[in-house]
């Protein structure tokens, strides 16, 4: 099926799926361009899809470039298998996912929360592909966050659901009761009947001298109150041409929190990044 305007404004490709490394992966593409950087957006872990991108920024970025969207792995419309959610595996599947779809295009990685661990890792493998990065209360993938990730999603009932709200919350109040239940149903999927959990206590640093290969600018915007925030200001020293924006009383939500100050940052880096 062709390209088509969106009710939007911008050319959307039409929602579609391609089956890499042994996964169906359910993506869009934005803003028909042949050639320059492509935007890939890539959200957080669990009780996230490429909807909260879809909604917020890409559809902006994509005036300025072309734009990939994507469900992670057993997140949203891509296919839940039973393992493959280590952060070397989560960007492995990016790697191949634009191998397929925009093979040898510059990039500019944006994530959010669990999403800037997997940006964080691709740059760190192709510091000359990626021309940029913007990392939204992006977890930083140290040492310590595997544990703290199995410490949470091991939760159970009452306890889980309330740490889950916490982080999630601005997210999941612009959904219906219907909508809401169905992320949490696909949360307790990912958790109870995949190897999520294992695997993210084993694979989740990334070791700092592999970061200081990456040498284009990086954007870090966290909020206020956010719990990764001091990891944030030791990414901000290793990082040599990074900047750190802390946004007044956000939390971890920040996308949700400061809709506009996570676009305008993120516009101003892909302008950047095109030499506009």
């Amino acid at each position: 099926m062709p390209w088509r305007q969106s009710s939007y404004g911008f050319w959307e490709s039409p929602v579609a799926e391609c089956v890499i490394r042994g996964a169906r992966f359910h993506y869009q593409r934005l803003g028909k361009r042949p050639e320059g950087p492509v935007a890939v957006f890539i959200h957080g872990l669990v009780m996230d899809n490429l909807s909260s991108w879809y909604f917020t920024v890409a559809g902006a970025a994509a005036a300025r470039c072309e734009v990939l969207v994507y469900d992670l792995r057993g997140h949203g419309n891509s296919e839940r298998t039973v393992a493959g959610y280590g952060v070397t595996e989560m960007a492995s599947d990016l790697e191949a996912l634009v191998d397929t779809l925009v093979p040898d295009r510059p990039l500019v990685l944006i994530g959010n929360s669990f999403g800037g661990v997997v940006a964080l890792e691709v740059a760190a493998r192709r510091p000359d592909q990626v021309r940029g990065l913007f990392l939204v209360d992006a977890h930083v993938g140290d040492a310590g966050l595997g544990a703290e990730m199995k410490a949470t999603l091991e939760l159970e009932g009452e306890a889980r659901a309330a740490k889950i709200a916490e982080g999630f919350q601005s997210w999941v109040g612009r959904h219906s009761d219907v909508r809401r239940n169905r992320l949490a149903q696909r949360a307790r999927e990912l958790v109870y009947e995949t190897q999520l959990v294992d695997e993210l206590s084993r694979d989740s640093a990334i070791s700092p001298d592999r970061l200081t290969k990456y040498r284009a600018p990086a954007q870090l915007l966290y909020g206020e109150r956010s719990d990764v925030l001091e990891r944030a200001r030791g990414l901000e020293a290793l990082l040599p041409q990074a900047g750190l924006t802390v946004v007044p009383g956000a939390s971890h939500a920040v996308l949700w929190e400061a809709t506009e100050a996570v676009k305008s940052g993120v516009l101003a880096l892909i302008d950047a990044a095109t030499g506009v």
